[in-house]
């Protein structure tokens, strides 16, 4: 058997610590964390430093089925199958606040680009938008007849779309509230849904073991994918936008290049179904989970992304109608659609920042999330006691009424 070549993907790393099928995968802004939600009703904060203890956050009373970081990496959200919605401030005390967000099972948490908002996906049929910091209710989305299993907002933030066992996937204007379109064509169940880098296309996980992807704004079909022989669970695009990921209920991942409309590799690893996946923010890693109860890291080895230098590499724009290209394949820029060489080869925007300015701001923001959470806290104390003053004035008022004068 040949030896892989560098460029294969390769595991770094497993995790072991859940007692039950793993449902979620999340990696913090910065990498250096990861989470997971379980079965096991726990959420588990991973080190990517070698040697560190992980974080076991307890709180739901029953399954995780979801978790997001928020873009600072300050904040993660969790939702369950117990009906809440739990903020954790991810660190050695795991403190949360939590609130009813559902009627039925929460499916998915997502938080908006700006972290303002947080949207939700349920079992009651419905997708719910949150303010992050207070989380108050802003407002419902209800055109689905089914569970809705994924909501995700654009990079931009302006659209949502999501995915249902209705067999549809829609598309949301955040603003007007409107459903802008809904996609009909899978055969089964829809698992999950995402918005590509540069916010043009979103991709589709379903039941049918297909994956399909979209432009949203012709609403056209550009590729059609039917490489899994079971369920396809997740998926995960990467952050320059060629390649996206895949797990599926046959224990399998699949890397997918986009530019070129083929699979890449098949990566066998789970014992059992792959129930979760997702790419680090810079692209350098990818994590998935099981129902084996592992959590594995890989290591990309492919077009990786440096953020935390000078150069970031856009994602190409993806063009829709080029009448010269086959229907199904997703193009690159004009005239170098086939070559992902040629995309790394374009001039790149220095972007630079001191080391200490950075430091500093993420400190700040930190120490707001921290502080925002806190409010939050107090706030729901406050209103616990006064729901209990209020308690004890009608009880006080029931007993002057039945005194005899």
């Amino acid at each position: 058997m040949a030896a892989p070549s560098p460029e294969d993907p390769s595991l770094e790393r497993h995790f072991k610590g859940h007692r039950d099928a793993v449902t979620c995968v999340d990696f913090s802004l910065n990498t250096k964390q990861l989470a997971s939600g379980s079965m096991d009703s726990c959420l588990m904060i991973w080190h990517m430093k070698p040697q560190s203890r992980a974080y076991r956050f307890t709180g739901h009373k029953d399954a995780v089925t979801c978790v997001n970081f928020s873009p600072s990496g300050h904040l993660l959200a969790s939702g369950s199958r117990d009906k809440t919605v739990r903020i954790w401030i991810p660190n050695v005390k795991g403190e949360s606040t939590v609130f009813r967000a559902h009627t039925a099972t929460v499916r998915s948490v997502h938080f908006c680009s700006d972290g303002q908002s947080l949207v939700t996906a349920s079992d009651d049929k419905t997708v719910k938008v949150w303010s992050t910091h207070r989380q108050r209710f802003l407002f419902s989305l209800s055109q689905h007849i089914n569970w809705v299993r994924c909501a995700r907002f654009s990079p931009d933030g302006r659209l949502i779309v999501s995915a249902s066992d209705d067999k549809t996937v829609k598309l949301w204007d955040k603003t007007s509230r409107e459903c802008i379109h809904s996609y009909c064509e899978h055969g089964g169940f829809v698992t999950y849904v995402d918005f590509h880098p540069s916010g043009t296309c979103i991709a589709a996980a379903g039941m049918d073991n297909t994956v399909k992807v979209w432009d949203v704004r012709t609403q056209r079909l550009l590729q059609h994918y039917q490489l899994h022989s079971a369920a396809v669970n997740a998926l995960s695009f990467h952050p320059s936008g060629n390649y996206l990921i895949t797990a599926s209920s046959d224990s399998t991942l699949k890397i997918l290049d986009l530019m070129e409309g083929r699979l890449l590799y098949t990566l066998h690893g789970h014992q059992g179904p792959a129930t979760t996946v997702a790419f680090s923010r810079t692209g350098e890693y990818f994590a998935s989970g099981g129902s084996d109860e592992q959590v594995m890291v890989w290591k990309s080895n492919f077009d990786t992304v440096d953020y935390g230098d000078v150069k970031v590499q856009r994602p190409p724009p993806l063009a829709s109608s080029a009448g010269n290209l086959p229907e199904m394949n997703l193009p690159g820029p004009p005239g170098k659609n086939k070559s992902l060489e040629s995309v790394q080869d374009q001039p790149q925007e220095p972007v630079s920042m001191p080391q200490t300015l950075t430091s500093t701001l993420e400190h700040i923001v930190g120490q707001l999330d921290v502080l925002t959470q806190t409010v939050s806290i107090l706030e729901q104390r406050l209103t616990l006691a006064e729901d209990k003053l209020k308690q004890c004035l009608e009880n006080q008022q029931l007993i002057m009424q039945r005194t005899p004068s």
